[in-house]
């Protein structure tokens, strides 16, 4: 037999162990430090996305303020062969982004800031810098870029009455077969077209021949395209095929036409076509340089 006294220690005791096994339990469910989490606070979140909020404007505004400077103070002075410094000068300033946060903004935003704040400003401020610096090299806030040719380029002979088009053999290079007597005959032009981004009329053209007698500069024939205009729909090609797409813009391509010479004999006639032009803020400069061939016919006995 027990006795009424242990038997009421006893269901006092086993009463005090469960009670104190479930306030555990409770409080290992309970978010806290016990769980490593931090209890939500409303107003400290609230803080908190303010001051992302005023660090996203900040580095926004910094980045603007950079690519401004390096647009119209950094590019001026650099040369164009020099232009690495443009954008590894610009992107190094995210270095700047912490110190610049100290000292701007208030304590009230700065104890919010931790490093995942510093990485996301330098992709912040990496981006809107490129963005900005590809807007502001182009129209209609700069040039950078020479005109360029706007389709292909060929070779035409001109005998009084018919106008014969050159196939192209390839990008660079035109290999023209002639008869024995080794000559191109009649007048041989070289045409083309050039495009720009914003006016290739206000490019300067110098178009140099090199051959076995020397090299010498051609001047453009302003007229020929209107003197030969029903000619030219009716011209042909060495093969009957199409003509060469010399402008794809139609109008909005400048076109030249160069008389490389008359009754032009085999040998390889190098063409070189210097393009210069006062950019915004450089000034431009492209080159091509191709090949006429003139080799003759081999005749089989």
């Amino acid at each position: 037999m027990v006795d009424l006294n242990t038997a009421i220690a006893a269901a006092s005791t086993e009463r005090r162990k469960r009670t104190e096994g479930e306030d555990k339990e409770k409080k290992i469910r309970r978010s806290g430090a016990d769980l490593g989490l931090e209890a939500f606070d409303p107003a400290k979140y609230a803080e908190k996305e303010k001051a992302d909020a005023v660090s996203m404007w900040l580095v926004l505004t910094f980045s603007v303020i950079i690519s401004l400077l390096m647009r119209y103070v950094l590019m001026p002075n650099t040369a164009s062969d020099k232009t690495d410094i443009l954008y590894l000068l610009p992107l190094t300033a995210m270095i700047l982004l912490p110190q610049i946060h100290r000292a701007i903004l208030p304590n009230k935003y700065v104890e919010h800031f931790t490093k995942g704040t510093w990485v996301k400003s330098g992709f912040l401020h990496s981006f809107t810098f490129l963005a900005m610096a590809f807007l502001l090299v182009n129209p209609p806030f700069g040039d950078i870029v020479a005109p360029q040719l706007s389709g292909e380029w060929t070779i035409a002979t001109d005998d009084g009455i018919e106008l014969l088009f050159d196939d192209g053999t390839s990008k660079d290079t035109i290999t023209w077969t002639v008869d024995s007597e080794g000559k191109l005959s009649g007048q041989v032009w070289l045409l083309f077209g050039l495009a720009d981004n914003v006016n290739s009329d206000g490019a300067e053209v110098i178009v140099t021949l090199t051959n076995n007698e020397g090299s010498k500069e051609i001047s453009a024939n302003s007229t020929f395209w209107v003197d030969n205009e029903q000619r030219l729909i009716n011209a042909t090609t060495l093969t009957n095929s199409t003509l060469p797409n010399l402008f794809p813009h139609d109008d909005k391509d400048q076109r030249f036409a160069i008389q490389l010479g008359e009754n032009i004999p085999e040998g390889t006639h190098t063409i070189t076509v210097k393009i210069t032009e006062q950019g915004d803020p450089w000034e431009n400069q492209r080159t091509y340089k191709w090949n006429l061939i003139v080799v003759k016919e081999i005749v089989q006995s």
